[in-house]
Formats: structure tokens, sequence, C-alpha cells
């Protein structure tokens, strides 16, 4: 995809922060940081979604999330951290590549769980719920 800022960095024609990088993914610091550290580790294969990944890259970005994810808690001293991907457009997906935020977080530093991204009325009994999605996998 030619007008892909993720794949640029990945180019290297866009300069980045890149704080780890393995065959499969590249992770650099957010442009637009939401909390100091917070970092982004994007496929090098251009997927947009996620459910599109082949299972080698998935294994490998996540492996990168794992060792950021560390690196956040171990060299900046955070308390914890927020793994977090949108999944499309309606999830929060600013670019269509797909990618990880890992967001460091701190006792008292204001910010929710994931649970506190949405805040809907569940409609249907669980149980339904289990069976259409065991149905599709």
């Amino acid at each position: 995809m030619a007008d892909c800022v993720f794949c640029d960095i990945v180019r290297g024609e866009i300069d980045a922060h890149v704080v780890y990088e393995n065959d499969h993914a590249v992770a650099f610091l957010d442009a637009n940081p939401v909390a100091e550290g917070h970092t982004v580790i994007v496929p090098k294969k251009h997927v947009e979604r996620f459910s599109d990944m082949p299972r080698e890259v998935i294994g490998g970005t996540f492996s990168a999330v794992r060792e950021v994810n560390k690196s956040i808690l171990s060299g900046l001293g955070a308390d914890g951290a927020n793994v977090g991907l949108n999944d499309g457009e309606a999830a929060g997906q600013a670019i269509p590549h797909t990618h990880v935020h890992v967001i460091p977080r701190y006792a008292g530093d204001g910010g929710g769980s994931l649970h506190s991204i949405v805040s809907g009325e569940v409609r249907e009994d669980l149980e339904k719920v289990a069976e259409r999605l065991k149905s599709e996998i």
C-alpha cells in the first residue's frame, strides 16, 4: 500500500523512534502519545484487519508486544500497561494497518481499564452469544 504511514516507517522512509524489531514486526514510540513510552507495534506485512493476519505474523507481532510490555514495566518503572488493538474504523482504528498499542500505566494516573472504552447495553443472553460465536470458529 503506497500511502500507508506504517508501511513507510517499516521501510525506513519515515523516521520513527524504533524501540524493538524482529522478523515480523517493528515497535516505535507513538507520535501522539497518551503517556510517556506509549508504543505502537506494527507487523511488517501490510494487513488492514487483525483477522486477516497470517498466524506467523501474529506470533511475531505479539512476541514484539511482549518484549515492549516488559521494557515499559522495567525501563520506565510503570506499575502496569494497557495493551490494545483497534480493529476497524468503528473500533477507532485510524490507520488501516493492524497495530497494537502498549500504554504505560501508573497508580493514580486517572486512566481506566479496557472496560471503560465502551459502555453499552448487552441485550442477548450470554449463552446465545457464545453459541453464535462458536458457530463461526
